[in-house]
């Protein structure tokens, strides 16, 4: 654990840099992204021997017949090495940053749950979806309930609005259950974008990035009364967590540009998704969250809408479900949709991080 050697720090001694955080989100940054560029070739080998047939694929939409054989499961890979990297880095006596780690350990193991049924049963369906969403339900409410212990008496329970810092919405324990919809319907949303290759892993990282930036910004006292925003004493270490976020992302993405080597799958989407809602809600952004992960938002309401109408009227608006199959569908090409989604992305990060000034 890296971060102790700044207790060792003397006067200007070079381990008095691990006292910063810009300094050690660095280190989580490259350390991250040095663990899957190393581990990662070994991995995809043992992941191809062990999958015969690769991730099991849907048999309806488009033709993706050049992506059978693909293994999955390489979200093992990015969360190994975010958790590797947040342990090194981050201050260990930090609750947010265990809070976050359990979020994301947990999704993941319900992800890794997930893809071991879809390959034992060489099936696109997994585990039943109430099990899962029932499940991941409950480690939100496990999220909600502590962050609320851990958050200051006057945010404890509280729905913060943005652009105006004196508007609250006082929830009480409410606010457990609407944290965990926050969670899970991020891990959910995000499931739903990884769907080609590419397309989630840097909308997730901009989000990560942005809320980064925001938990940095609402930890510093300095940076909330310049910013006139709400203080939240200890969120910064979450920087060093959404850092190792990046970085595992940017060595995964370099496996999983097209042509994929490797797909994440149910552990990597659903273990991403909830690391970047939790640090949502425990830095009180949860309606900014919707903005900054506007794509994810849109993914998921087009699957909504698409069943909802097809269940009352029997037609379609989509052409297919999630929005990323129905431009495949009108002519895109793969590349298109996803350079196309990743601008989408990060003019929505761009947006959600205003909010911190537009006051």
């Amino acid at each position: 654990m890296l971060q102790l050697l700044a207790d060792f720090a003397q006067g200007g001694d070079v381990f008095n840099l691990f006292r910063y955080i810009t300094v050690r989100a660095t280190g989580a940054l490259v350390t991250s992204l040095l663990i899957v560029f190393i581990f990662g070739p070994r991995m995809i080998r043992q992941l191809r021997r062990w999958q015969a047939h690769g991730q099991p694929l849907r048999k309806i939409g488009p033709d993706h017949s050049r992506k059978a054989g693909t293994p999955t499961m390489g979200g093992v890979l990015i969360i190994g090495a975010i958790a590797l990297s947040t342990l090194l880095w981050a201050r260990l006596d930090n609750p947010y940053v265990w809070l976050a780690l359990f979020a994301t350990l947990a999704y993941t193991g319900l992800g890794v749950v997930d893809d071991l049924e879809k390959i034992r049963s060489n099936s696109s369906k997994g585990m039943s979806k109430s099990s899962r969403f029932a499940i991941g339900l409950t480690i939100g409410c496990i999220v909600g309930g502590v962050a609320m212990s851990i958050h200051p008496e006057n945010l404890s329970g509280v729905l913060a609005f943005p652009v105006f810092k004196d508007w609250q919405l006082g929830l009480g324990l409410a606010f457990v259950p609407f944290a965990a919809l926050v969670v899970a319907g991020s891990a959910n949303a995000v499931n739903l974008t990884d769907g080609l290759d590419g397309l989630a892993i840097m909308p997730i990282m901009i989000a990560a990035g942005t809320l980064g930036v925001i938990a940095y910004a609402v930890g510093r006292v300095d940076f909330t009364d310049y910013l006139d925003v709400h203080y939240v004493p200890g969120t910064g270490e979450l920087l060093v967590v959404a850092s190792g976020l990046i970085g595992a992302g940017l060595g995964f993405l370099w496996y999983n540009a097209p042509p994929a080597a490797v797909f994440m799958g149910d552990s990597g989407s659903l273990g991403l998704g909830s690391a970047v809602g939790s640090i949502a809600v425990m830095t009180k952004h949860e309606i900014v969250f919707a903005l900054i992960g506007g794509l994810f938002v849109i993914e998921a309401l087009s699957v909504i809408i698409q069943v909802v109408y097809f269940r009352r009227t029997g037609r379609r608006i989509f052409l297919m479900a999630p929005i990323h199959h129905h431009f495949e569908k009108r002519g895109w090409t793969e590349s298109q949709i996803v350079i196309r989604f990743w601008i989408i992305a990060l003019l929505l990060g761009l947006i959600g991080l205003a909010t911190l000034k537009v006051r």
